[in-house]
């Protein structure tokens, strides 16, 4: 009957022992964020057709205005403040974007002029894609299909947690067995 209060507290232990190791762990994997500065830099939506438009957002620049650039854009992307210290523009994709990675630069118009870089990824979207596609053929989805497969799996956090519940696993039972062995004294 003692066992379950046990396990329940060894849970307990161990997931307040490690909810900071796991959020220094997913924040160490930002990069968005210049180390010389505090600004930020998000792209919404990070995947975009060409001819589409994003929008950037610019958070902790000191001045009131920014410029933003990148291969994948028609033109110069011009911020306009917003709440606080944050920016905000939109830029068009240029039509004849190449599929791949682009690097955003922004540079904020301060005494330092502080400097921001995202990632945006353009994708060709010819021809429909499903949404999940059967490893059987098909003729042109299979090669959606293999495209979409290849996802990455659970990262460093995932592993470390798994990990470590089971450690308080075993831990638990090896309680339980311990107790389990004792003779009763009468």
């Amino acid at each position: 009957m003692r066992s379950i209060p046990l396990t329940f507290c060894a849970v307990a232990v161990a997931a307040a022992t490690l909810m900071p190791a796991s959020a220094a762990l997913a924040n160490s994997d930002s990069d968005h964020e210049d180390s010389r500065s505090r600004a930020t830099l998000s792209v919404s939506p990070s995947s975009i057709a060409p001819g589409g438009e994003v929008d950037l957002e610019v958070d902790g620049c000191k001045g009131k205005e920014a410029k933003g650039n990148s291969d994948a854009f028609v033109s110069e992307a011009r911020f306009s403040p917003g709440d606080d210290r944050t920016l905000f523009a939109e830029a068009r994709i240029r039509s004849d974007a190449e599929p791949g990675d682009y690097d955003v630069q922004v540079v904020c118009k301060d005494d330092k002029h502080t400097k921001v870089s995202a990632v945006l990824t353009v994708i060709h979207r010819d021809r429909p894609m499903p949404v999940a596609p059967v490893r059987a053929g098909g003729g042109g989805t299979a090669v959606l299909a293999g495209q979409a497969a290849q996802q990455d799996g659970p990262g460093t956090v995932h592993a470390v947690i798994g990990l470590a519940l089971a450690a308080v696993a075993a831990v638990a039972v090896a309680f339980r067995s311990a107790r389990r062995r004792r003779p009763a004294a009468d």
